[in-house]
């Protein structure tokens, strides 16, 4: 059975994107820091199909231990090599670079960042072995585009587009697919609070359509980079 870890789906993109794959056949691995959230998630996630394994784990992405304890538990559970591993924790904190406060880089760039690096480190040996694999690792629009009050928050985002490109360039001989998904406002968490018209948000599940079209490409194809934008564009 093929399986797919997606990191941070408790809720929002991670869930609709942990929903979808579970829909069309694989097993799933999630983690958040949130118990309660968790359960709910991984009964809905578990409901998409009949039958489907759901491994769901709370763990602080932003400690290293716990990664790289998550990434064992995966592969003792699921198997060796993962099919699909989605980097999709974060935080999002808006705040400008000279008013943040002492250690919030560090915070951010431990779970945006961080976290992608060492649960990726963990799996990548088997996937490389097994000579098939697709990792996504979700960034923002705010990793193409600097902008006031972009912050810390914009710093790692650029950070993990870069991982995500050095990345694709060394798994290019082991057959193991890179892409980078860059989405704009999404109706999600982050945007509690909003107080437009829902429609001028783009749906999770437009994120977990983008990636799993992307997955479903020929194996000689791969998408490299998706940016995601609103249909009436970023907000000014």
């Amino acid at each position: 059975m093929k399986y797919a870890v997606i990191t941070g789906a408790s809720k929002g993109i991670g869930r609709a994107i942990a929903e979808k794959l579970a829909a069309e056949g694989f097993d799933i691995a999630i983690c958040a820091r949130n118990a309660a959230a968790l359960a709910v998630a991984k009964a809905a996630i578990e409901a998409q199909r009949a039958g489907a394994k759901v491994l769901a784990e709370v763990v602080d992405m932003g400690v290293k231990a716990e990664v790289l304890a998550f990434a064992r538990k995966i592969q003792e559970e699921l198997g060796p090599a993962a099919d699909i591993l989605v980097n999709n924790a974060g935080i999002f904190v808006p705040g400008a670079v000279h008013e943040e406060a002492d250690g919030h880089l560090e915070k951010m760039m431990n779970v945006n960042v961080y976290s992608a690096y060492h649960l990726t480190r963990q799996l990548l040996p088997a996937m490389q072995e097994a000579r098939r694999g697709h990792i996504f690792n979700l960034c923002s629009t705010a990793s193409h585009k600097a902008y006031p009050n972009g912050g810390s928050y914009s710093i790692t985002k650029f950070a993990l587009l870069g991982f995500s490109k050095n990345l694709r360039e060394e798994m290019k001989p082991f057959n193991v697919k890179v892409t980078s998904i860059s989405p704009g406002p999404t109706l999600t968490a982050s945007w509690e609070g909003f107080s437009g018209p829902e429609d001028r948000l783009m749906e999770p599940a437009d994120v977990s359509a983008m990636i799993w079209a992307a997955y479903t490409l020929s194996k000689q194809a791969v998408v490299e980079d998706i940016l995601m934008r609103p249909m009436l564009g970023d907000f000014e």
